[in-house]
């Protein structure tokens, strides 16, 4: 064998082995999932079970209303996504195309939000919210979460790329800002308008610490934080309900892995596209 032919041997051996690696632990939890108990107190791990348990998830819906936590996340997650999204075409907008003073200086700030992790500014706002007595409603989980600096950072990126004239020519027939925005640059910038609303479903959907300070009664729990409650859901002991936690960690993400599948073709787009201009 060549040197080249053993070099790309070696890639493509590294690269698959990554690829198992990375995608061990959603084996793991899934095979996990469909164990019996008594598999799981097994002092030796196997690594595909003994007898497919597909009663675990009938099993996990009736330890924790299911339906009430995704109804409570999917108004979550649509609300912020909305939010979000429209906040950051407007500003990415400005940020782009508008001409003020200190635009590029203002863009700074929102830029360096982004290293601020929520939990330095999670008292603060808890503190408004309970003044507002949005405490335990969808008010506290959509509001504080409205406003994304990445996806304005993205959209800001998809914006600056594209050819002014058209813009020029749209103002000369004598269409308004939200106009240009809705109409002509969100049609021309699809690929990362889909992204911001993957990645921000994804990441609402999949949100936990927000939801858990947020909410204080059953009926307002997320999927997220209800799965939790499966640990003492059965039984008492932690060892014993390992079966409905997976089962449960199964059904919170099968519908964002889904969206991923679909949709991935649209983030890797955006992602080429989005660079420092």
């Amino acid at each position: 064998m060549s040197t080249k032919g053993l070099l790309t041997t070696t890639r493509y051996t590294v690269a698959i082995l990554i690829t198992l690696l990375m995608f061990f632990p959603m084996y793991w939890l899934l095979i996990t999932s469909l164990k019996s108990p008594d598999e799981l107190k097994a002092a030796i791990p196997t690594f595909w079970p003994e007898r497919l348990a597909w009663e675990n998830y009938s099993d996990a819906f009736r330890a924790a209303p299911f339906g009430r936590y995704a109804l409570n996340t999917l108004i979550q997650t649509v609300g912020i996504v909305f939010l979000q999204l429209n906040i950051s075409l407007l500003a990415a907008y400005a940020f782009a195309k508008g001409n003020f003073w200190g635009r590029d200086k203002w863009f700074f700030f929102v830029i360096a939000a982004l290293i601020v992790p929520d939990q330095v500014t999670f008292v603060p706002v808890y503190v408004m919210m309970a003044k507002l007595g949005w405490l335990n409603t969808f008010l506290a989980l959509i509001i504080p979460n409205g406003v994304s600096a990445y996806s304005i950072f993205l959209l800001r990126q998809t914006f600056k790329s594209l050819n002014n004239d058209v813009l020029e020519a749209a103002r000369v027939d004598g269409s308004n800002r939200f106009h240009i925005i809705y109409r002509i640059l969100v049609p021309m910038a699809m690929p990362t308008v889909v992204t911001v609303i993957i990645l921000k479903f994804i990441g609402s959907w999949n949100s936990y610490f927000w939801p858990l300070i947020m909410t204080n009664t059953n009926d307002m729990r997320v999927l997220t934080v209800g799965i939790a409650m499966l640990k003492n859901s059965v039984g008492g002991s932690e060892m014993l309900n390992w079966h409905l936690l997976m089962a449960g960690s199964v059904i919170v993400i099968a519908p964002i892995v889904i969206l991923f599948v679909f949709a991935q073709k649209y983030i890797v787009s955006a992602m080429s596209h989005s660079t420092f201009k």
